[in-house]
């Protein structure tokens, strides 16, 4: 006869073995951004559209490419998915910098489980263009922000702004989120500017429809 004791144990080891199961057919998705742009945004997003990834503060510093390399490791080598969020603007004058971004490129570019999403001249490229079909060059971010003010007049860098999801939630209404995505998806690393963020927003989606009912 099982006592009740063994009888508990024995459901704690199935609903454990049951949990593991469940981590190992399902990665764990985690973005790495550069600073509180990338975090806001991604975190407000997250909230928005009930979408399930790590957003994490020590995730988002000012970091090299090859610092973000070293992170995308330790997230395979933690089972996960990483998701790394890069400008690209450097490389247009920085010789060195645009080889390390094309070898951390190269490094991942057979992993399915790594998403490269750079924008040229920078992540307000894609923001940009939920209000505008374009591929304009732009020299710089300021540039680009200039521009998209004509849309979102308070928009700015500083973390009083950022913290608050209003703008995402404008970034996100009215189909403009689609529309981003039809806009990114028509461009290629020779356009004069572009974004892979469109990647991302796939591959969030696509985790949802695979677990719809998971509660984070």
């Amino acid at each position: 006869m099982v006592s009740s004791g063994q009888s508990q144990k024995y459901t704690y080891k199935v609903m454990a073995r049951g949990r593991k199961e469940r981590e190992i057919k399902r990665s764990r998705i985690t973005v790495i951004g550069e600073g509180l742009t990338e975090k806001w945004y991604f975190e407000h997003l997250r909230s928005i559209k009930g979408f399930r990834y790590d957003c994490k503060p020590r995730f988002f510093t000012q970091q090299s490419y090859s610092e973000m390399s070293k992170l995308i490791d330790w997230i395979l080598e933690n089972g996960g998915i990483a998701v790394c969020v890069c400008d690209a603007d450097i490389t247009r004058t920085n010789p060195t910098e645009q080889a390390r971004l094309k070898e951390l490129k190269q490094k991942f570019s057979n992993n399915d489980n790594v998403i490269i999403c750079d924008s040229m001249p920078c992540i307000e490229f894609w923001f940009l263009i939920h209000y505008l079909n374009t591929s304009k060059y732009f020299n710089d971010s300021k540039e680009v922000i200039q521009a998209l003010r004509r849309w979102l007049p308070e928009y700015s860098k500083s973390g009083a702004m950022l913290e608050k999801p209003q703008w995402v939630l404008n970034l996100c209404s009215d189909g403009k989120l689609e529309k981003a995505r039809a806009t990114a998806e028509s461009l290629t690393l020779e356009s004069p500017s572009y974004s892979n963020i469109h990647k991302a927003i796939e591959l969030f989606e696509k985790s949802n429809k695979r677990f719809p009912y998971e509660v984070e």
